[in-house]
């Protein structure tokens, strides 16, 4: 099986579609050839893009079902990514960061960058409420583009579009930049051993409202990691990432 590098391989079809900001596809076909859908099935992405409230004023097909399955096709695709990737990695880290991965709000920043609302297919009243731009609408247009396209073109390209589009998120949650309690991972770790973390703060330094603290978590009678933070729980949570790498058991090692 594959052992995909953290900056994902980009190709033709990948290397021009929007990071950040909105796109500027003049239309559904345009959008079509930068996400690699085949242009012969315009028909499958434009139902993928169309709300339910469209569907019930115009009796046709919603993107329910694509968003089921685009739903089910993201968490392959991510949770295989992680699988093997990093291999020391438990069931519980990988779902966590999963989940965050393919949350509604990084699902949804997606979208915007698409700029896939322009091409939303809304009802009369949620057109009216602003549901083009409303954040699980958006979210779910993403997740049935990406069964679309499951749908079109197989897992492969499917794989090539979602680690491309995702590239930014899967890397901050393997730097763990605020997606992990490090301080429960730690406790986690050390009850199953009959041990608990200490944590004390041994020097303040800066002025009231610059503050920098720095914490050390004790455990088994001798430091085990070292924290700085500008507040006490930060540097908490930094000691207890230092004491998890110690003990070879953070949720994602450095490579």
């Amino acid at each position: 099986m594959p052992v995909w590098p953290l900056n994902v391989t980009k190709n033709k079809m990948t290397e021009n579609l929007p990071r950040e900001g909105a796109s500027s596809f003049a239309s559904l076909g345009e959008l079509a050839v930068a996400i690699g859908f085949p242009p012969d099935q315009l028909s499958l992405l434009a139902t993928a893009l169309t709300h339910r409230s469209f569907a019930h004023e115009t009796k046709s097909i919603s993107n329910e079902r694509l968003e089921f399955l685009g739903d089910a096709v993201l968490g392959l695709i991510v949770g295989e990514y992680l699988y093997h990737r990093f291999p020391q990695a438990r069931e519980g880290e990988m779902a966590k960061t999963r989940a965050l991965v393919v949350s509604e709000r990084i699902l949804a920043a997606r979208a915007r960058a698409l700029d896939l609302g322009r091409f939303l297919r809304l009802g009369r009243g949620e057109e009216v409420s602003g549901g083009r731009m409303r954040e699980s609408i958006l979210a779910d247009a993403f997740e049935a583009v990406v069964g679309a396209l499951f749908v079109a073109a197989g897992l492969e390209r499917t794989r090539t579009f979602v680690l491309g589009q995702l590239e930014k998120e899967i890397a901050e949650a393997i730097a763990g930049r605020s997606f992990f309690d490090f301080k429960t991972l730690l406790q986690e770790e050390l009850q199953e051993e009959g041990e608990k973390p200490h944590y004390e703060v041994t020097r303040e330094e800066g002025p009231d409202h610059g503050k920098e603290f720095t914490v050390v978590v004790y455990a088994y009678g001798q430091p085990m990691g070292q924290g700085h933070g500008r507040s006490k729980k930060e540097a908490e949570q930094a000691a207890a990432q230092e004491a998890l790498r110690r003990l070879g058991r953070h949720p994602f090692p450095r490579a």
